[in-house]
């Protein structure tokens, strides 16, 4: 119940937090120009209701639909979303919240549905169509069931907010945001429930006390004060200060988290200020013009209507003061607990708010480990890689553990370890319930897989690991013991020098010379677009290998690959590929050269000569 309502609240948020941006300009705007702002401005100030009214709940409602059902579903989310405006006369963010996701689950399943059967020459027709009528179905629905259904929620919820504030029982709320934010609630409550509510208020008050419920940065900083001051721990006491800027200039508020978790009885502090501050501000009349994220005193003050920053401060100050006060006698009295214990539990915790599994560095591997697992969607390109150079990695351990990649779906029950990429974890958690999993962000270079096989080193010796270069130097001796079987990458597979483009074009543009050169059929092409929005191919290291679905292999002719250089690199996601193998393989024909690729990539200097050479020449020797 816990990890699905965090799962759920994750998700809120991830469509607001991308926004936050957003929401300053709206409330600068609101704070400079309006009427009662610093600098009165009727033509500037009409920016406002449209920027509130329209661009807040659409970007939210894009973000939410290209969650869900990628690019297309943030488009079909975002058409969708202006019925739902439409059909109400209330602000639309929780509208936005709603219909986004739907749209992109929709369109989703559209594209599932037709998926390898649009004929060849016909699929940007269909593409754009299917949004368009589509989109204009959802927006027709929108703007009578949800726009009025949302509307009718939200003037609910504003009316219980109503009923506490008018009664002085709005104070009573932080007896459970305080816990739920230790719970990594912090973000959803405040962007995915009081952010809505107090926009709705600030509509027609210029102001909402809902903005300053969660985001007080006063709470948090009497507590690390208290433990800056009395903490026993002397590494815990000198941590302290640091913390405190974070928290309080940088709006961090998780860096306090590991402190309250130390002595969880401390959760009185900041629920005492809280009750405290809330009462204050509710009795000043107080308010902010707009959500204050993050956390930051900067931010708190920056969004304060017009002369009313020493009320805010003053808040600020009395939630500090008060859990200090109550937060001191339990710290002295408390004996010298760990931070980093804390820490790492916080770590876990983090973890399974976002629906993921406790990293590698926070988990030691027990018991006898026979075989691991790297598993991606299709079990035929990113985990191969990465099995192939994990299975060297360790292999001076001696520990005669078996290391092989296979289909998230298709993991066998002896596997002790799982390894798969983050958003493959309920798979694998359905396909492999009793192995150990372990997710990473990708297969070539990721701090969990270092946590990894620290973890089976100390077991190997039980101390520490072996110098990596040892187990470098055996990687490329075997790479060169034991060539390609079967040369699957030709010269006129490789393009270099290439312009810089987005992922879709140069995933595009790997699948057509894939195509071009006999190896898939053209119908493969969807279905590597499909398998990116599924899950990254970004490897690590510069380096990406798009290849199509598990349900596309039936579309591979021939095992082969390509390379496209993109010097200036390709945005994935957070991450830059300047090297893209286009994978396309028949059973594990091509496992030889992927394995061959990640012995190359590993030394630096090789990696280099791969990005920046212009001779397809030189790059079929380095394969040879």
């Amino acid at each position: 119940m816990k990890t699905a309502v965090q799962k759920f609240g994750k998700f809120l948020s991830a469509m607001v937090m991308p926004n936050i941006g957003a929401f300053i300009a709206w409330g600068f705007i609101t704070a400079l120009f309006i009427e009662a702002g610093w600098f009165p401005n009727e033509r500037i100030a009409s920016i406002q209701t449209p920027m509130l009214t329209y661009l807040l709940p659409i970007l939210i409602a894009y973000q939410g639909g290209k969650m869900v059902g990628g690019d297309r579903g943030g488009v079909i989310g975002a058409i969708a979303t202006l019925g739902v405006i439409a059909g109400t006369d209330s602000v639309m963010l929780i509208g936005g919240m709603a219909m986004g996701p739907f749209a992109g689950f929709v369109i989703k399943k559209f594209d599932k549905a037709v998926e390898g059967k649009i004929p060849a020459g016909f699929e940007m027709l269909i593409n754009n169509f299917s949004v368009g009528i589509i989109g204009m179905i959802l927006a027709i629905f929108g703007y009578y069931v949800i726009g009025p259904v949302m509307s009718a929620i939200l003037t609910f919820l504003s009316g219980g907010v109503a009923i506490l504030i008018e009664n002085r029982l709005l104070p009573l709320v932080a007896i459970f945001i305080e816990p739920a934010k230790v719970l990594f609630l912090n973000n959803a409550i405040n962007h995915g429930i009081f952010t809505p509510i107090g926009t709705e208020q600030a509509l027609e008050t210029g102001r909402s006390i809902m903005y300053m419920i969660e985001a007080n940065p006063g709470p948090g900083l009497g507590v690390l004060l208290a433990y800056m001051a009395f903490a026993k721990d002397r590494a815990t006491k000198t941590s302290a200060p640091g913390a405190v800027i974070i928290h309080l200039f940088g709006g961090i508020h998780e860096i306090y988290f590991p402190y309250i978790l130390m002595n969880p009885i401390i959760l009185i502090a900041p629920i005492c200020a809280s009750v405290v501050t809330i009462f204050f501000y509710s009795l000043m009349g107080a308010g902010l013009v707009s959500p204050a994220s993050p956390g930051s005193i900067i931010a708190f003050l920056a969004v304060a209507p017009k002369g009313e920053q020493l009320i805010v401060l003053a808040g600020v100050l009395i939630a500090t003061v008060i859990s200090f006060l109550v937060a001191s006698p339990i710290v002295k009295m408390a004996g010298a607990k760990n931070l980093d214990d804390a820490t790492a539990q916080m770590k876990n915790m983090k973890a399974e708010a976002k629906g993921m599994a406790a990293p590698a560095g926070d988990v030691k591997v027990s018991g006898e480990i026979k075989k691991i697992v790297f598993s991606c969607d299709a079990g035929m390109g990113s985990s191969a890689m990465g099995a192939t150079k994990f299975r060297n990695r360790i292999k001076p351990l001696n520990l005669g553990i078996t290391v092989i990649n296979t289909s998230v779906d298709n993991v066998p029950n002896d596997a002790d370890i799982v390894v798969c990429q983050e958003v493959l974890q309920e798979r694998a958690k359905a396909s492999a319930p009793q192995a150990q999993l372990i997710t990473i962000a990708n297969f070539l270079q990721d701090p969990n897989l270092d946590a990894l096989y620290q973890s089976l080193a100390e077991k190997a010796n039980g101390t520490s690991a072996p110098e990596q270069t040892q187990a470098k130097e055996e990687t490329k001796q075997e790479v060169k013991a034991e060539p390609a079987k079967q040369m699957v990458i030709v010269k006129e597979g490789i393009k270099t020098g290439l312009a810089s483009v987005t992922k879709e074009e140069a995933i595009d543009a790997a699948g057509k010379l894939l195509c071009q050169l006999g190896y898939v059929n053209e119908s493969y092409i969807p279905a590597m677009q499909e398998r990116e929005r599924t899950v990254s191919t970004y490897m690590g290291l510069g380096v990406a290998i798009p290849h199509g679905t598990s349900e596309a292999k039936g579309e591979v002719k021939k095992t082969g690959i390509v390379m496209l250089q993109y010097p200036e690199g390709v945005s994935f996601g957070e991450e830059k590929a300047y090297l893209v193998f286009g994978i396309a393989g028949i059973g594990d024909e091509h496992l030889d050269l992927l394995a061959k690729i990640g012995g190359i990539i590993e030394e630096e200097a090789q990696l280099e000569k791969l990005k920046t050479t212009t001779d397809p020449e030189e790059i079929l020797k380095m394969f040879s």
